[in-house]
């Protein structure tokens, strides 16, 4: 049998209307209504009526981690595990409730808090560059204070974080094809994010961890393990660590993975994987309609 990889998107991947085909389903119907209890508003209703809250972090977060973990309910009623599992930011939560580390709502509550820790960030912000030299930029940002790659998603695609000033910086050093400020609150995944991590970290330190089923690629340190303190120590420092995709994608041929199915919406982790490891096939599963053919 194939060896695959379950890989789970974050923040930027929600579109208006996602999940919304899953309430036909008896047991969705039920996780988003329990949902409901812990976070005070509904995932459906934002998801099917309010772009602009669907784009605030603090609905956000809880709205994708809600409808990808039914979508690994679904899958895994259908008799599918993966071999490895991962998730970019966010996802990363989804990843660790598909491997059996925490249940839905202990993630769900995490997620909760997060988003709201996250969206009170003020200081700094994020861009993306696209199409730059390796080693141009990490000289730029060697050079300059206050920036850090916050996400390294590919060899042609990150995300840098920090002050307006040290991003500007950064930009004017360097060669360029495109650079793209993105709309966040703050510097995320930045030591910026200092603050909200330390307050997320109190809330996270009584939590327990089960040792996961299934191995883990965390954002932080993308070594395959199913310790549960390894993966609680490298959760608690996500908020303000770098998000290291590049690294996670090349990990999965080595791992002999074959194939990388993208549970969630939006196909921007496959095509990530795709230009980095050729030989690995991606799949997509966001809704119904994906929940029939894949096998």
């Amino acid at each position: 049998m194939m060896k695959t990889a379950w890989v789970f998107p974050g923040q930027g991947s929600q579109v208006l209307g996602m999940g919304v085909d899953l309430l036909t389903i008896d047991s969705a119907k039920a996780t988003f209504d329990r949902a409901s209890v812990i976070l005070g508003w509904s995932v459906l209703d934002v998801c099917q009526n309010d772009e602009v809250k669907l784009a605030n972090t603090r609905y956000t977060q809880p709205s994708l981690y809600v409808i990808e973990s039914i979508l690994v309910d679904l899958l895994r009623q259908r008799g599918l595990k993966p071999d490895i599992v991962a998730g970019h930011s966010l996802g990363e939560y989804v990843a660790l409730y598909a491997a059996g580390v925490f249940d839905f709502e202990t993630g769900l509550e995490l997620v909760k808090r997060r988003a709201e820790l996250m969206d009170l960030a003020s200081q700094g912000g994020m861009t993306a560059l696209l199409g730059f030299d390796r080693e141009q930029l990490e000289a730029a940002i060697a050079d300059t204070e206050d920036v850090v790659i916050a996400n390294d998603n590919s060899t042609a695609q990150v995300v840098i974080s920090g002050t307006a000033a040290g991003i500007a910086a950064v930009v004017a050093k360097i060669k360029v094809k495109r650079a793209i400020p993105l709309n966040v609150s703050g510097a995320f995944h930045s030591p910026m994010m200092a603050t909200a991590a330390a307050e997320f970290g109190k809330l996270l330190a009584p939590i327990d961890f089960h040792d996961a089923k299934i191995p883990v690629l965390s954002n932080v340190a993308p070594i395959p393990t199913t310790d549960a303190r390894k993966l609680k120590a490298q959760l608690d420092s996500q908020i303000t660590g770098a998000v290291r995709w590049r690294e996670i994608s090349l990990q999965l041929p080595e791992l002999g993975i074959e194939r990388a199915i993208e549970v969630g919406p939006g196909k921007v982790l496959g095509g990530l994987i795709k230009r980095t490891c050729e030989s690995i096939s991606v799949a997509q599963v966001s809704g119904i309609s994906d929940l029939e053919s894949i096998g």
